[in-house]
């Protein structure tokens, strides 16, 4: 998809934009998994999760290679169209973003505020993509979600990771439409290295992982996890074709087991965590008795989690639980 030399002029577009962002041990952590762990915060991005890479690699060919763009289209939960929303206001690019109805209202408020003209549509995330497909055959340049060149924006992030930690013995990554663990396979192949790829889904919208063990590309109906990152019913091809090559199994995990995650990631490190950004982690500790002797990498993807799904998602437990300690 992608060489060394394209990646390392990626990282210059995304460098331009922002600072790497930080891969740090942290001691409670390894002490909850039994094993070294290295975090890669990418919700410390400008949007707060790693898909600004993307938007801003995927727009400067855009704006370069067809300048005369009237403006872009695209469907999103949430931090795909923040990441175009940013992108675009930094290429003068006008943003359409459909979501659908009852999407983050946080997220929403980001995305009007980064300049994006925002549409809800739809039920789930599929019938508002749907209907921007169909809106962009009005001139509008439509975005997809999977892409080479949102996954070279993305690998950005794998690139920082694995040149500072190339000794990670496996690196655990949450699967929302697939550009970030597709990202981390490229690069570790790029670079030679060993390190295994594990994907992360929600027991509630597994597509990536049946069509993992299938062999081709599967489909759900439904797609009910509060971790909305997370949240594909329909897997891209492409993608699936580069995790049957290069990662090694995908975990699925539970929402109360996102949620504890959400809460660790608390606790150790006082990093807030997205329900996809926890999952990482989630599924370390459900595949906890497999890491022993093992230097573990964790993606957290993202920081974009509303106040209210934190409050009754995390808070009711988490209160619960300080209690009975005490």
């Amino acid at each position: 998809m992608f060489d060394l030399h394209q990646l390392e002029r990626a990282q210059e577009i995304v460098g331009a934009a922002m600072p790497p962002t930080p891969a740090h041990g942290w001691p409670l952590l390894a002490q909850r998994l039994g094993a070294p762990v290295v975090v890669k915060h990418e919700n410390h991005t400008p949007i707060g999760a790693f898909k600004v890479r993307g938007g801003l690699v995927y727009l400067e060919r855009l704006k370069r290679e067809q300048p005369n763009t009237p403006g872009i289209i695209s469907a999103t939960r949430g931090n795909h169209g923040q990441s175009l929303a940013f992108a675009a206001g930094r290429y003068g690019l006008p943003a359409m973003i459909y979501v659908p109805r009852g999407n983050s209202v946080e997220k929403n408020r980001a995305m009007r505020a980064f300049g994006a003209e925002l549409v809800e549509h739809g039920e789930d995330f599929q019938a508002a993509r749907e209907e921007a497909v169909r809106r962009a055959g009005r001139g509008l340049h439509m975005v997809p979600s999977f892409h080479p060149d949102l996954v070279l924006g993305v690998a950005t992030y794998a690139l920082e990771l694995l040149r500072k930690a190339p000794d990670l013995d496996v690196l655990y990554v949450p699967i929302g439409q697939g550009s970030g663990i597709c990202g981390c396979i490229l690069v570790r192949d790029l670079l030679g290295l060993k390190t295994e790829i594990i994907g992360v889904q929600s027991t509630e919208a597994p597509s990536y992982a049946l069509s993992f063990a299938a062999g081709t590309v599967v489909t759900t109906e439904t797609s009910n996890t509060l971790a909305d990152g997370m949240a594909t019913r329909i897997p891209d091809a492409d993608a699936v074709a580069i995790l049957r090559k290069g990662a090694s199994r995908i975990v699925q995990v539970t929402d109360d087991e996102v949620g504890a995650a959400i809460r660790a990631y608390w606790t150790d490190t006082h990093n807030l965590a997205e329900g996809a950004g926890a999952a990482a982690l989630a599924a370390a500790l459900q595949e906890k008795k497999k890491l022993g002797g093992k230097r573990v990498g964790l993606v957290l993807s993202g920081g974009n989690i509303d106040f209210d799904l934190f409050r009754n998602w995390i808070m009711p437990e988490a209160v619960g639980s300080q209690r009975m300690a005490v």
